[in-house]
């Protein structure tokens, strides 16, 4: 099986996409502030669920998912920063979008929830 069919990689990638585009609308003063960072974090949880499935153990897999719930929570973050800010006016885009990254946090920690019951830390 390919970390391509893995439901929480597949759902990842998705925010990834929905924050690209939700970032679009930023200021373009934003580019290389939270603009950058709220791109590299949602990349970075989809790149490292796929990058810990290919590696060779389920320990491994397991520290790459860690990584990837710092990330997203590193999204969380700069999507309050950029709500508080007022970076957009819309504030259902952000209730969206926040909604969205919590329904992904709730799947990566029942995902690791699943792979780490009954194996030793």
């Amino acid at each position: 099986m390919s970390y391509r069919n893995q439901f929480v990689w597949k759902r990842a990638v998705q925010l990834a996409i929905h924050c690209y585009k939700f970032t679009q609308a930023f200021p373009k003063h934003e580019l290389y502030g939270l603009t950058s960072q709220i791109r590299r974090s949602a990349v970075s949880v989809a790149s490292n669920i796929a990058e810990g499935y290919g590696r060779q153990s389920r320990q491994e897999y397991i520290k790459f998912l860690y990584i990837a719930l710092g990330s997203l929570r590193e999204l969380d973050t700069q999507f309050i920063i950029a709500q508080e800010v007022d970076i957009l006016d819309n504030k259902n885009r952000f209730t969206t979008i926040m909604n969205e990254v919590e329904e992904m946090q709730s799947i990566l920690v029942a995902t690791l929830n699943k792979l780490t019951a009954g194996v030793k830390k």
